[in-house]
């Protein structure tokens, strides 16, 4: 899995501050699963990071976030994106087979601006509609929010999509 990092998260990412070019014959190999895009938010003075699916806009929402937990966001991507589908409906078979399809996690600051507005987007509905409803933003649950978040439509490439129609239909054909 490569996740395409915002200039805002590969700085506060150790890990990421020698960040290069994926390696070639691995981005030839890139599965249905395999390309996210990273970016950190700030929202009530909180860390929070949102996760893009490149070809379908799926996100992933998660707030909170601390220095160290920051370091492992590969295993708070995956366990997160694997806890949605669940919630989503999706037969415990199918989301086990995405979870092994995932792969390693692999960074780089190589970002797509049509990927780029589409996260933007998204921030603007957290902090002008869901955030306008709670106190806090640490009383978002990231499941709750990522479903809604996801049902809505969008487009990639003037193409209008349901990202949490097409990521089921991805999940369910792997």
């Amino acid at each position: 899995m490569i996740l395409h990092c915002t200039q805002k998260l590969a700085t506060r990412i150790p890990s990421t501050n020698d960040l290069s070019d994926p390696e070639p014959e691995r981005e030839g190999q890139s599965g249905p699963l395999s390309s996210w895009h990273g970016h950190l938010l700030t929202l009530d003075r909180r860390q929070c990071v949102l996760f893009c699916h490149d070809a379908t806009r799926y996100v992933l929402y998660l707030p909170g976030l601390r220095a160290p937990q920051l370091a492992e966001l590969g295993h708070w991507h995956r366990d997160l994106f694997l806890a949605v589908l669940q919630a989503q409906g999706l037969p415990h078979h199918h989301i086990a087979q995405a979870g092994l399809r995932l792969g390693p996690l692999q960074m780089d600051r190589n970002t797509d601006r049509s990927v780029l507005a589409s996260m933007n987007r998204v921030a603007g509905d957290l902090q002008f509609g869901l955030l306008r409803e709670t106190a806090n933003v640490m009383e978002l649950d990231p499941i709750k929010t990522s479903l809604w978040l996801n049902d809505r439509p969008c487009t990639v490439h003037k193409k209008w999509i349901w990202p949490d129609k097409a990521m089921r239909e991805i999940v369910e054909a792997l």
